[in-house]
């Protein structure tokens, strides 16, 4: 298969998978060392491929849990790369998901697919405004901490300061007896 342009194959190739029921991510560019044109492109299933669920090695904080993936390992790719004559021509096409696909025009297969996603942002939403408070509290603990700290710190510098004015009068008195 050949198109005129990357768009048009990058068209093409959306509106299939419109039709079939996924949606297309924009994976991988070869660009021309020359002059940094693209020479091939690759889009795939937004559910290619695997994301790492990188934590730091003290692990996930008591208030944080993993995030659930959208991959899931899917192979569905098509590789468009541009000929000598200018032309896309698709080099590699794999079709098949290992997931289920979706085909509606809105996007999902179902009303209760639509009800059971806006409760699980609804119960995402609840917990990253609890988390927000959380945070809210413990920032709000903290200036007033630093506050504390400052006027501690200013009381102790003024009593330093006395004192050493203090001990100048002191020695001026005493060198003024002598």
């Amino acid at each position: 298969m050949e198109f005129e342009s990357e768009d048009a194959a990058r068209n093409f190739y959306s509106e299939y998978a419109r039709r079939l029921g996924f949606v297309v991510r924009v994976m991988q560019r070869r660009r021309s060392g020359i002059d940094g044109r693209t020479l091939a492109r690759r889009l795939g299933c937004n559910k290619q491929g695997f994301s790492p669920n990188i934590r730091t090695a003290a692990g996930p904080g008591p208030d944080k849990k993993p995030r659930p993936s959208a991959r899931e390992g899917c192979k569905a790719t098509i590789l468009v790369k541009m000929d000598k004559a200018g032309k896309w021509v698709v080099t590699r096409f794999e079709k098949d998901h290992n997931h289920p696909l979706v085909v509606t025009a809105s996007g999902f297969s179902s009303s209760g697919d639509k009800d059971k996603k806006i409760e699980e942002l609804m119960k995402e939403l609840e917990h990253q405004e609890h988390l927000c408070a959380t945070y809210r509290e413990k920032l709000v603990s903290f200036m007033n901490n630093v506050e504390e700290q400052t006027e501690e710190l200013a009381s102790k510098i003024q009593l330093i300061v006395d004192n050493v004015r203090k001990v100048e009068s002191e020695v001026q008195n005493f060198s003024r007896r002598r």
